[in-house]
C-alpha cells in the first residue's frame, strides 16, 4: 500500500463506519427513552400507519364501553323503577283483597281506599322518573339506541317502557274492592312482562361491555407489537452500538496516527 499525504483512505473509512455505529446508538436511545419501536415515521413508515389506526379504535372502543355502561345504568335504574312500582301494585292488591272481606265495616273500606289514592299517586310520581334528564318512561313505548361496537355498525334499542299502558287499569279504579283483583293482577302482569324486557336487555348490554373489554385488550395486544420497543433486545442493540462507537473512535485515533509515517520519511 502506498505513503501517502493527500489522502488518508483508512481514516475515511473509520470515520464512516463510526458515524454509522454513532447513528445505530442514538436510535437505540431514542427507541428505549421513549419505549417506542418506532421513533421517528422514517423507522416504519407502514408500521407507524397501522399503529395510528389501531390506536384510534382503542380509544373510541374505551368511549363506546362508557356509553355502553351508562345505558346500562340507565336500565339498572329503569328497573328500580319497575321494582318499586311493582311493590306498589302487589299492596294495592292486598288492599283489595282486604276491601272484599264482608265484615269490614264501611269505615274500613274507606280507611283502605285513602291507602289506594296515596299509592296511586305514587305509581303517577314514577312514571315521570328520570335518568340525567331522560325519562325512564314515557307515554308510548319507544327505544333509545346504543351502539355496541367502536365503528358504529352494531346496536341496540332499550325500551322507555310505557308504564302509563301497564298502570291503565289500575288508574281506571276510582275505588278498591275485592271485584278490582282481576285489574290489578292484570296490571301486575303487564308491568312483569315491562321487567323481564328490561332485564333482558341489561344482559345484552353486560354480554356487549364484556365483549368491548376483551377487544380492547387485543387492540391493544396488536398495537404493541408494531409500535412499543422490545427492551430486552434494544438494549443488546445498545451494547453492541455503544462498542463499536468506542472502538470505531479509537480506530480513527489510530488511522489519523498513520499519516505521521510519512513525516520520518522525509527525514
Amino acid at each position: 500500500m502506498a505513503v501517502v499525504i493527500n489522502t488518508n483512505q483508512s481514516a475515511s473509512f473509520a470515520s464512516l463506519n463510526l458515524s454509522r455505529s454513532s447513528d445505530l446508538l442514538q436510535k437505540s436511545l431514542s427507541r428505549l427513552s421513549s419505549g417506542s419501536r418506532i421513533a421517528n415515521p422514517a423507522d416504519d413508515a407502514g408500521g407507524l400507519a397501522v399503529s395510528m389506526k389501531l390506536q384510534a379504535a382503542i380509544k373510541r372502543t374505551d368511549d363506546t364501553s362508557i356509553n355502553v355502561s351508562n345505558a346500562l345504568s340507565f336500565l339498572q335504574t329503569q328497573a328500580g323503577s319497575l321494582k318499586s312500582a311493582s311493590a306498589v301494585l302487589d299492596r294495592i292488591s292486598e288492599l283489595a283483597t282486604l276491601a272484599g272481606d264482608v265484615t269490614k265495616a264501611p269505615t274500613d273500606i274507606a280507611n283502605y281506599n285513602t291507602e289506594f289514592t296515596n299509592l296511586k299517586a305514587e305509581l303517577s310520581k314514577l312514571t315521570a322518573d328520570q335518568f340525567n334528564g331522560i325519562s325512564l318512561f314515557c307515554s308510548t313505548t319507544t327505544a333509545l339506541t346504543v351502539f355496541l361496537s367502536q365503528d358504529g355498525t352494531q346496536s341496540m334499542g332499550i325500551d322507555q317502557a310505557s308504564l302509563l299502558n301497564s298502570f291503565a287499569l289500575v288508574n281506571s279504579l276510582s275505588l278498591v274492592k275485592g271485584a278490582s283483583i282481576s285489574k290489578v293482577t292484570s296490571s301486575i302482569q303487564s308491568l312483569a312482562s315491562l321487567m323481564a324486557t328490561n332485564g333482558a336487555q341489561s344482559s345484552r348490554l353486560q354480554f356487549a361491555l364484556d365483549s368491548l373489554n376483551v377487544n380492547k385488550v387485543n387492540l391493544e395486544a396488536a398495537n404493541s407489537r408494531i409500535y412499543d420497543v422490545d427492551v430486552a433486545a434494544e438494549t443488546t442493540k445498545l451494547a453492541r452500538a455503544n462498542i463499536l462507537v468506542q472502538s470505531g473512535a479509537s480506530m480513527l485515533t489510530q488511522a489519523n496516527a498513520a499519516s505521521q509515517i510519512a513525516l520520518k520519511l522525509l527525514q
